[in-house]
């Protein structure tokens, strides 16, 4: 054990050291959504998540790719980077922009399921392309992640929550979720209590570019009006519904990709 915890802590220290922005939703957003796209797997999906992962949750392994950029090598410290967000600029689609050359979060999301559905591929790769495509799937659901050229989808907006500085990228990741002192299980509790069936279903898509138009429809009603950069109860309020919404859509969303994915032949 201790052996274990002397390699461990070094990862663990890298990752606390790494600025927030890096971690989309935060490890409870995520842990929600994947919690909540366990609840609603189909025997196929739940099967072929099972063969991969084995005992460790869609929420367990919802916060992985995070925890893992502290990690060494090229594909953690230089290629993974882009794979967690896109960029559109407003009124353009995904389809009219496309990606940059290192590729992007629905590039990536492509080629992870491309991998879970080769049979052929090892064991790990495959694992490490479920894990990526249950954290991707999250992070498209965060609307600063589907971000707007010249601000870093948000991370160059610097604002105070309470006082406490940060940015707006950040507090989208983690200061509106943390604050509500939740568990993943109770937010998945409180959120599918709380949705009618007609927004269940209308929240159930597998098409990335329905969650990418989604997003980016919403992240501009997200920036505080210029000159503004103290934000408190008034901005939590005022987003609190989208906050709960987007959790939400994260975990139905990945869901019905997962459905579909393993559905496929």
């Amino acid at each position: 054990m201790m052996r274990w915890l002397m390699v461990l802590f070094p990862a663990v220290l890298g990752l606390a050291l790494l600025p927030a922005p890096l971690l989309a939703w935060g490890q409870t957003g995520h842990r929600v959504s994947g919690e909540i796209a366990d609840r609603h797997l189909g025997p196929k999906a739940r099967a072929g998540v099972r063969e991969l992962l084995g005992g460790e949750t869609l929420a367990e392994a919802s916060s992985w790719p995070d925890f893992m950029r502290s990690a060494p090598g090229d594909f953690w410290q230089k290629q993974s980077g882009p794979w967690h967000y896109v960029t559109i600029p407003p009124g353009k689609s995904w389809a009219e922009v496309g990606p940059p050359p290192e590729g992007d979060a629905v590039t990536a999301l492509k080629r992870f399921a491309a991998t879970v559905k080769d049979r052929s591929a090892p064991l790990a790769e495959r694992q490490t392309a479920l894990r990526f495509i249950v954290h991707i799937v999250g992070d498209l659901s965060q609307p600063l992640h589907v971000g707007r050229p010249g601000d870093r989808g948000g991370n160059d907006v610097k604002v105070t929550f309470f006082g406490e500085p940060t940015n707006l990228h950040a507090l989208w990741d983690t200061g509106l979720v943390d604050r509500q002192q939740l568990g993943f299980t109770e937010w998945a509790d409180w959120l599918l209590g709380n949705a009618g069936v007609d927004e269940l279903r209308a929240w159930s898509s597998p098409d990335p570019m329905q969650w990418l138009t989604d997003s980016a429809a919403i992240r501009d009603g997200l920036y505080p009006p210029a000159g503004t950069t103290q934000l408190g109860y008034a901005y939590a309020f005022q987003h609190d519904r989208t906050m709960r919404q987007q959790l939400t859509k994260g975990g139905l969303r990945l869901a019905a990709y997962l459905n579909a994915l393993f559905d496929a032949p």
